[in-house]
């Protein structure tokens, strides 16, 4: 059986033990950092919008701004893209939904979904 305390060493890996414990967590580390970033790029923010945005911002129930309507994406825009975000994350004024309803969409997701409405409607 090996252990890496000896009869005459206290409880303390050699330099020449942690070096590949220190390498595996590294390339642990990359790894799951991959994997988020991977995550994040395949989200597809067309996609979501048209599964949970279009109701309103495809048709301008709840007087939501149409996707495509230069002037009132405009006039949103003067309050500044976090304003934005943020009103979609928290909702806004009893009308837009926190989150727009999109419960499994992250605060992320969310930007990106944002962002699409605005380039549509430029």
């Amino acid at each position: 059986m090996y252990s890496l305390v000896g009869k005459n060493q206290e409880s303390q890996m050699s330099s020449y033990q942690a070096y590949p414990l220190a390498a595996m967590l590294l390339f642990c580390s990359l790894v799951s950092a991959g994997t988020v970033a991977q995550e994040s790029e395949e989200f597809d923010a067309e996609a979501k919008y048209q599964a949970t945005c279009f109701a309103c911002h495809g048709t301008g129930q709840a007087h939501a701004p149409v996707v495509g309507d230069i002037i009132e994406w405009e006039i949103r825009l003067e309050k500044g893209f976090d304003t934005l975000v943020q009103s979609t994350i928290n909702g806004l004024n009893g009308m837009m939904p926190a989150r727009g309803l999109c419960s499994d969409c992250t605060d992320g997701d969310l930007e990106a979904i944002v962002q699409f409405m605005i380039d549509e409607s430029q």
